[in-house]
């Protein structure tokens, strides 16, 4: 579990589920209105971190739809009475065990969402309005969401590797041309909070990440 605090939010991190996917909580510091983006697993100990935090959680967002990273989304959606945002391209992911992997282990489905994501300004919580952006490739609706000096990507770049393309609906060219458009067009500091392991930045990406054939 790890904290960041940004210029005008704070970021946290908790790796959840078999795969230890990051659950991330972003949290405004002065009024404590929060957003769970990719409850995957663990759904209690992700209430129990909730509150330990001191966090109102206005909506849940969820990067894309593979069983790692919504394994607690019905849990989480229950518990704390709050809005599922997903990005349309993704939204079957949450009824169907074939498109969000569960059919491979252990199938499940996970509720509707309540409202679709698009590419622009996010608002619909109490903090900064934040940037989504379309990041297809590991899957065809993956988001990233772009705030002051920081994006949480889920499963587009991690630390020195990209996101798999090897599942249905899947595209290595697409995975690139996001990183390439999308990512890599943002400030060299900009911090990078992945769907798994360290956080990393644009700038050590830019120089060292092998998986980054841009040009």
């Amino acid at each position: 579990m790890t904290d960041t605090q940004t210029p005008t939010l704070e970021i946290h991190t908790l790796p959840v589920g078999d795969l230890e996917s990051n659950c991330y909580l972003v949290v405004d510091p002065e009024s404590r209105k929060a957003l769970l983006v990719d409850p995957g697993g663990d759904g209690e100990k992700i209430e129990r971190w909730v509150s330990e935090k001191g966090a109102d959680v206005e909506a849940i967002l969820i990067t894309h739809g593979h069983a790692d990273h919504i394994g607690a989304l019905e849990f989480a959606k229950e518990h704390l009475s709050v809005p599922v945002g997903i990005h349309q391209k993704d939204s079957d992911c949450l009824s169907d065990p074939m498109l969000n992997l569960s059919a491979f282990f252990s199938p499940f489905t996970s509720p509707e969402a309540d409202f679709f994501v698009e590419e622009g300004a996010f608002d619909r919580w109490s903090g900064p309005v934040l940037q989504i952006l379309h990041t297809p490739g590991h899957s065809p609706g993956s988001i990233s969401i772009l705030g002051d000096g920081w994006v949480i990507c889920g499963d587009v770049l991690f630390k020195g590797s990209i996101g798999r393309t090897d599942f249905p609906r899947s595209s290595l060219q697409q995975i690139h041309e996001s990183i390439r458009e999308k990512l890599m067009s943002l400030p060299p500091d900009t911090v990078v909070y992945p769907g798994h392991g360290p956080s990393t930045t644009i700038g050590e990406e830019k120089e060292s990440n092998p998986f980054l054939h841009l040009g």
